[in-house]
């Protein structure tokens, strides 16, 4: 066990606690405060939802799947540091209860949690900052209302975290804990074995549901120089450390489609934890990234010791459970072109927020004088591992851009995709549905209406 330090509801606390304590239990059970809710325990309801301040700004993140360490130097603030200190209420809380937001009030706390970090943000888009937060009784318009209402109320003092409390108290950081790539590949190198957590959104619920445990761990938030994002003239490079949320406001610029899918795949709460290193490195064959990022021909960027290498990101998916990643090397980031005008990803999943793809699918196809000239397209779900459709890629390269050359293309998805059949969908029903995706794509480039969140029957 190592000392951790942070500050909780503005007071340095100072724990020693095995690193794969998540900080729920620690609330709940170490500390009393019961505030904080276990729902799901994987990051799905938000009912246990605190705000997390670094010098990164502050965040609504989920309790239940982040683990002490992540927290080391940084503020947590619960559902019960966000009234005052004499009880004052916060704006959003006092119009919860002009707007009759609360019933049972089991969802609440997290409900308080997110729309308190929204508001300390200045948040508008209160849709999108309330989408991970589930509520099964009040319904969600008297709380959308309340969070409105709070707006333009000014954020009071005691929400302002000063990080500047920990100077003299932090020490040094935990063993687990890395500071740079550089250590990173060392501690990597001589534990081979280990467990790498970045956001902890997908190990998490190793600990919380599979109940495993994971005697070596190393926890990277705090390598900073993983978490960069370049941006040059015609390429954009995201450190492996970045989140999901930095990531989705450069592709809100530069891959909008993109953005869309991202705001889809995960939750505030999850976004704000979820990197996009961890969500390659994972394998995942339904990871909503890979589509997307092999349609754009993407760069994989690798590291074991002092030893790099590049390799295109389709190639390091191998088949199911295996990637071309050797004992104790570790993803350092990825590279996608800059532009790419062509690029449209759709995900088809049971609910529109927040849950696992089905299908996802991604499209890169250029047309110059009426032709076909290039086609990049990619799928998860259809397979063990995200993979290109490239018999359909040659059916269309060469061809007339026309309804006409789409159809004759759909045949050739058997030929590339043999998809299986699970609680979410059918095999015929993937199939069926990767091709629909051929044909939206072509409607949607040729000027048809084809956004499912305006479009109505």
């Amino acid at each position: 066990m190592t000392e951790i330090t942070f500050l909780l509801n503005g007071e340095t606390v100072q724990v020693s606690a095995p690193p794969t304590t998540t900080l729920l239990d620690w609330l709940r059970d170490g500390r009393g405060l019961t505030g904080t809710k276990e729902g799901c325990n994987e990051g799905d309801c938000g009912a246990c939802t605190v705000i997390v301040t670094d010098d990164l700004g502050a965040k609504a993140l989920n309790a239940c799947i982040l683990f002490l360490p992540q927290l080391h130097g940084k503020a947590v603030r619960t559902v019960e540091g966000i009234s005052g200190p004499a009880g004052q209420m916060h704006p959003v809380q006092q119009a919860m209860v002009d707007h009759h937001g609360s019933q049972c009030g089991f969802c609440t706390p997290g409900f308080i949690a997110s729309m308190a970090a929204g508001h300390l943000q200045g948040r508008t888009d209160h849709d999108v900052v309330l989408a991970g937060n589930l509520c099964r009784c009040t319904g969600y318009a008297p709380i959308i209302r309340a969070a409105k209402a709070a707006e333009e109320a000014d954020v009071p003092e005691w929400m302002e975290e000063y990080l500047s409390k920990l100077d003299g108290t932090v020490g040094s950081h935990p063993p687990y804990a890395p500071e740079s790539a550089d250590d990173l590949a060392a501690w990597y190198a001589a534990n081979p074995d280990g467990t790498l957590i970045a956001g902890a959104t997908d190990v998490g619920l190793w600990v919380t549901k599979q109940l495993r445990e994971l005697p070596k761990v190393a926890f990277l938030n705090r390598c900073a120089d993983l978490r960069g994002i370049e941006i040059g003239a015609d390429t954009i490079t995201f450190g492996a450390m970045a989140t999901m949320t930095e990531v989705e406001g450069v592709l809100d610029h530069n891959h909008p489609s993109y953005a869309a899918m991202v705001r889809r795949y995960g939750s505030e709460q999850v976004r704000g934890a979820a990197t996009i290193g961890g969500n390659i490195a994972n394998g995942s064959p339904i990871g909503d990234n890979p589509p997307a990022l092999i349609a754009l021909g993407a760069t994989l960027h690798l590291r074991k010791g002092d030893l790099r290498r590049d390799l295109p990101l389709e190639a390091f998916f191998i088949d199911y459970g295996k990637q071309d990643r050797a004992p104790g090397e570790f993803v350092t980031g990825v590279t996608i072109p800059k532009s790419a005008p062509g690029l449209r990803c759709y995900k088809l999943s049971k609910r529109f927020d927040q849950d696992i793809s089905a299908v996802c699918g991604a499209f890169d196809i250029s047309v110059q004088d009426g032709k076909v000239q290039a086609a990049r397209i990619a799928f998860g779900g259809m397979a063990g591992i995200p993979k290109r459709a490239s018999a359909v890629e040659v059916a269309l390269i060469g061809q007339p851009w026309t309804e006409a050359t789409v159809e004759a293309a759909l045949p050739a998805f058997a030929a590339d995709f043999q998809p299986l059949s699970d609680m979410r969908a059918s095999a015929a029903y993937r199939l069926t549905t990767a091709q629909n995706m051929l044909r939206r794509y072509f409607a949607e480039m040729t000027g048809q209406a084809t956004d499912l969140m305006q479009v109505s029957a």
